[in-house]
């Protein structure tokens, strides 16, 4: 029996089962489904590039974004949770710095990571990410070296589940199990991978996605330092009050967005600026108020507006919480839909004015439904992808009937918070 039968046989013992279940769910059929997922990445990199030595399979979670739209990127507070949605990756280390990644799907990217310099012509790619992570991995001290991979994933991009995070930090996973022993601690699996996303990507994220799929579970997290965020893990069964998360891809296309969402944390700093500072936090309402007349003349009506949704939202993180933590549900679900509201007429991430308003829609139709039983909020950095919804369990058919009716074929998942971030399964 040759290395990839024997890997694929191994599947089925009751240790892989676990840690299949563990991040995915128990269900039988969830179960097969994630058995041959990770059977043919163990096929597909066999056929991709042979028989090159003892094959490792590394997962991360995108994630889902409940509270903090749009804190992270000027030190406040986030809710988030890694999702059963994630990046998977069969992969062999090699003995030079030559990186071949085929992804289900994509065209094969090949790249050399004997250079590790900003490459302005990699801006947006697969490239620029596996680039960026493994020059931060270096300058953090951590080895580096080549390797080959056969990746696949759940998390599309543009869902609004951050298929980018995912990538990164699964990249950062693949790095570290190769050639570290795999003990980078998530916080600076989080750290590296936004500098990957930031500095070689170009897209100037906060820390918020890369936090939530690094971390596992569901996490709150303060950015108020984001050397060292405090994280603190939550347990909470949505299920058990009745409720399904469900997100909606609209279909919007995330294509030539990156100055609709860089003008976001640009025009906060704006408002900022204004009072000596370099971020929103600790600025109040009560200063904008007292200051708004000398402020119009600075920055414009919408920075402002963007700024007292900064100011809400950051302090609307810590009631969600505290609801989730003293179980009242009805609360935190009237939280989140000012959250959406909040966005939507302050923070304005709906849509970009000349564009669709495929979001739009599905927000309308979400309030609809749920109006009185559940709640719904955009999700995610906003104008097109994907809105988030806590939907009564005896609702979810209906709902996602029509959703997919509005948006297409799949276009309603069903989430599950899976507990760990990056992840691998040894056997």
């Amino acid at each position: 029996m040759n290395r990839g039968n024997e890997m694929i046989r191994k599947l089925e013992a009751e240790e892989a089962q676990r840690f299949l279940s563990k991040l995915y769910g128990s269900g039988a059929e969830t179960l097969r489904k994630q058995t041959e997922r990770y059977a043919g990445r163990i096929r597909a990199h066999e056929a991709l590039f042979g028989d090159r030595g003892e094959i490792r399979l590394i997962s991360a979670p995108g994630r889902t974004e409940i509270g903090g739209n749009h804190t992270d990127h000027n030190h406040g507070r986030v809710l988030a949770a890694a999702v059963n949605l994630d990046t998977l990756c069969a992969v062999t280390a090699r003995e030079d710095m030559l990186v071949r990644f085929h992804s289900e799907g994509y065209r094969p990217v090949t790249l050399d990571l004997g250079d590790l310099s900003i490459r302005p012509e990699e801006t947006g790619t697969t490239a620029a990410l596996i680039r960026g992570v493994a020059a931060g991995m270096k300058d953090a001290g951590y080895r580096i070296g080549g390797f080959d991979a056969a990746v696949t994933s759940t998390v599309a991009g543009g869902s609004g589940l951050s298929s980018s995070a995912a990538l990164e930090v699964m990249v950062t996973g693949v790095l570290d199990a190769l050639y570290n022993g795999f003990r980078m601690p998530y916080a600076q699996r989080a750290r590296i991978s936004q500098y990957a996303e930031n500095a070689f990507f170009g897209k100037p994220s906060g820390l918020l996605d890369q936090m939530a799929s690094a971390a596992g579970g569901l996490v709150t997290v303060d950015f108020r330092d984001t050397e060292e965020p405090k994280v603190k893990a939550l347990q909470y069964d949505f299920a058990r009050k009745g409720l399904a998360l469900v997100v909606v891809a609209t279909g919007g296309s995330h294509a030539d967005l990156t100055d609709d969402y860089a003008a976001i944390p640009a025009e906060m700093q704006e408002v900022a600026a204004c009072y000596g500072k370099p971020f929103l936090r600790d600025l109040t309402a009560e200063q904008l108020i007292a200051d708004i007349g000398k402020l119009r003349e600075k920055v414009s009506d919408r920075a402002l507006m963007r700024a007292f949704h900064f100011i809400s939202e950051n302090d609307r993180v810590p009631e969600q919480v505290k609801a989730l933590e003293e179980d009242r549900i009805a609360d935190f679900l009237q939280l989140i839909i000012a959250s959406g509201r909040s966005s939507f007429m302050y923070l304005q991430n709906v849509f970009p004015t000349w564009k669709d308003q495929s979001l739009s829609l599905a927000l309308c139709l979400a309030e609809t439904m749920l109006q009185g039983k559940g709640a719904w909020r955009i999700h995610g950095g906003g104008f097109a992808g994907t809105t988030l919804n806590f939907v009564p369990l005896d609702m979810v058919p209906a709902f996602t009937e029509t959703m997919d009716r509005a948006f297409g074929a799949g276009a309603s998942a069903v989430l599950n918070i899976r507990p760990e971030g990056a992840a691998e399964l040894r056997l």
